[in-house]
């Protein structure tokens, strides 16, 4: 597993939020100051919240559950797409097609369809096709493998989701918190930490601010496959948990009223522990203050 230390994030402007104008009061306890206007982010609860997601998503990809990488901006679509072929998990890096996850049975009938129209054009067929309902059927392939190839591989609901920047992809979002799929998100000051799981603030706007993070929960999802594949080979140890291809129990069988649903807590995830100690993010309070951060203390970060 990846472990990234103060120095690389600093030197990857992670610590770097938005406009003091555009801020969400949420996110107040992730903040550490401020700096001509702009908010700068407290980088122990980036670490802590780093370590959360590592071990939760290494525990999820040995349990043999799919993960899903969300992100659409452009700036952060090749990390994506590289996180997504390094893991061998599905990725969205273009717009989110309404009922992905909701709507999910529909969504695979896309892609037989994509398939459909693949082995049309292997086969000649579509050659003997009039030349209108050629151009018509390669728009139409054309249109479904540019939404959908990236997650062609997802044959169930995910067992998480990585989305980075929660306050765009918040379709994605509402979807994961109806199907009470965990979501793990790269949050910049102006989102809301309460709509996902784990946070992990940060930087979501800049290429290698999203890079490091993302690479690093790449290596825990690496991780938990490579422990599944040991496990296989060798056989189950004497401590480890039994049943680990069986379906994840539900939260209910009918979701309760929007108003009255009420989040699971980040510490009732399983696999995952209790809150990151300093010891176990490397790093003190005095170690952060002693950084070269370009920052001024502000115990109210808005005014």
């Amino acid at each position: 597993m990846q472990n990234v230390t103060v120095k690389e994030l600093i030197d990857s402007g992670v610590h770097f939020g938005c406009p003091v104008s555009r801020w969400n009061p949420k996110m107040r306890p992730f903040i550490w100051g401020r700096r001509n206007l702009i908010h700068i982010m407290d980088l122990r609860e980036t670490l802590r919240g780093l370590i959360r997601a590592q071990n939760f998503l290494m525990h999820v990809a040995a349990d043999g559950h799919q993960i899903l990488w969300v992100g659409t901006k452009r700036q952060v679509k090749g990390v994506i797409r590289n996180a997504g072929e390094r893991t061998g998990m599905p990725i969205v890096t273009e717009r989110w097609i309404g009922g992905t996850l909701t709507n999910f049975s529909v969504i695979r009938s896309r892609l037989r369809r994509l398939e459909e129209l693949e082995q049309l054009d292997e086969n000649g067929a579509m050659q003997e096709l009039p030349k209108k309902m050629q151009s018509n059927l390669r728009r139409e392939r054309k249109k479904i493998e540019r939404n959908l190839s990236g997650i062609r591989e997802m044959t169930s609901i995910p067992g998480a989701v990585v989305i980075v920047d929660p306050a765009r992809e918040h379709n994605a979002v509402r979807e994961a918190r109806r199907l009470g799929v965990p979501l793990v998100g790269i949050l910049d000051t102006d989102c809301d930490p309460s709509l996902v799981d784990i946070v992990i603030p940060g930087n979501d706007d800049a290429l290698k601010s999203v890079r490091v993070l993302i690479e690093s929960l790449a290596s825990a999802v690496e991780e938990g496959c490579q422990n599944r594949k040991q496990v296989a080979i060798e056989g189950p140890g004497k401590g480890d948990q039994q049943g680990g291809d069986e379906p994840r129990p539900t939260r209910g069988n009918r979701p309760p009223p929007a108003g009255a649903r009420r989040r699971q807590t980040v510490h009732a995830l399983p696999g995952l522990p209790g809150s990151a100690t300093e010891e176990e993010i490397g790093v003190t309070p005095e170690e952060v203050a002693s950084a070269d951060l370009p920052i001024k203390r502000d115990e109210t970060p808005a005014e």
